[in-house]
């Protein structure tokens, strides 16, 4: 994939750190009527598992996911604009954003590099041309995307995703409570819409987000495990889900964010 593709294949452009500022100059520009956000990441797995006594389920996950994405570096970030019908922008309608990551000085699990490599992340590029996440979160802040009443987030079992935009966007380790990690959340990203919680009123949708896909009957762009196809596919079975009356009327704070035991596919 090319960073400036056109036409029916400018679905998805690359960021590095040398296009960063121009894409998001274009960025600001969509997100002023393109409102819905969806969004992916790729990351290096879990490689530690949290130890002591927890109050729930929920704890466990949580700080399953705290002492993970405390340790590891984000790969990749997928942002896709939709307006308030499902439109995408004239041209690029998702950025993927790839970061710096070394897989001889950073953290990862085996496996997941193994499938992110299978799935086309180049490494030496990211090595050598990737993002430096301080540059990417003070753009990001001055983007019109975060911190908005306006723009509703779209995501599929999220709980790691914004554990790492809100690493990047803080600068600091995820807090230790999980309560003060949602109300961070929250502040930063008011309106989420989490598919893989919307589907629990969904008799007919099960599975990880390319199985929805299919159910739904919505073709791919690009390659499955990287954050812009994943990005675009989440976004398009939002909108198909609601269109097919899936999606309950409700407001997106009473679903919150999904904390998985392990990232899903």
């Amino acid at each position: 994939m090319s960073d400036s593709p056109s036409n029916d294949e400018c679905v998805i452009v690359d960021v590095w750190q040398h296009n960063m500022e121009e894409e998001f100059r274009t960025i600001r520009k969509v997100v002023q009527k393109y409102h819905y956000v969806a969004m992916d990441t790729e990351f290096p797995g879990v490689v530690a598992r949290p130890v002591g006594q927890f109050d729930s389920m929920t704890d466990y996950r949580y700080q399953l996911l705290r002492c993970n994405v405390d340790l590891l570096r984000i790969i990749q970030l997928g942002l896709s604009f939709m307006d308030d019908d499902g439109n995408k922008p004239p041209g690029c309608s998702t950025w993927q954003f790839n970061f710096k990551f070394s897989l001889t000085k950073d953290m990862y699990a085996h496996d997941s590099i193994e499938l992110l490599h299978n799935a086309g992340i180049q490494f030496k590029k990211h090595e050598e041309d990737g993002i430096n996440p301080t540059d990417f979160a003070e753009l990001l802040m001055s983007s019109g995307i975060v911190l908005m009443d306006n723009i509703k987030w779209l995501c599929f079992h999220s709980g790691y995703d914004f554990g790492y935009l809100l690493k990047m966007l803080t600068d600091q380790n995820l807090p230790v409570a999980e309560s003060e990690f949602t109300e961070l959340s929250n502040i930063y990203f008011p309106n989420i819409f989490d598919i893989k919680d919307l589907m629990k009123s969904c008799k007919n949708l099960s599975g990880g987000l390319q199985k929805v896909a299919n159910q739904l009957g919505l073709p791919r762009v690009g390659n499955q495990h990287q954050a812009g196809s994943d990005a675009l596919l989440t976004g398009k079975a939002y909108f198909k889900m609601r269109a097919m009356q899936q999606v309950p009327e409700v407001q997106p704070t009473t679903f919150g964010i999904q904390f998985p035991i392990a990232p899903c596919a």
